[in-house]
């Protein structure tokens, strides 16, 4: 199994370390992978999707199985928006939200969810 996210501030990529699984970031958006995945980005703007993440989305979209988003409450409706955005371009499931770099409770969510997802499937190339 493999988590592929997209960290601005460090805020995903704290998450992502905490959960304690095989990951891959998201730099440029041009990386492609061959196997399946779970995303994890952050929102920007005024409940964005980040460019990187709508063109990595773009070239490996049969390989993810959902996304799990990061944004900060402040923003009201708009919180965490980039997995509605992604839901609506690219009917790409939204897993969990959770904001900033998230809790315990969050990392015990999307550590299910990733179970769910891949059961125990090994490690492998990206």
């Amino acid at each position: 199994m493999l988590v592929v996210y997209a960290s601005k501030t460090g805020n995903v990529a704290r998450f992502v370390q905490r959960l304690g699984v095989e990951a891959l970031r998201i730099q440029s958006g041009t990386e492609l992978i061959k196997r399946p995945a779970l995303l994890i980005t952050y929102t920007t703007g005024f409940g964005q999707a980040p460019v990187e993440v709508l063109r990595f989305v773009e070239a490996n979209r049969p390989y993810l199985l959902g996304v799990a988003v990061s944004g900060n409450r402040n923003w009201g409706a708009n919180f965490a928006r980039a997995g509605e955005v992604l839901f609506e371009r690219y009917s790409l499931p939204v897993v969990h939200k959770f904001e900033l770099s998230g809790n315990e409770k969050d990392i015990q969510i999307v550590r299910e969810v990733i179970h769910a997802l891949f059961g125990t499937q090994q490690r492998g190339a990206a």
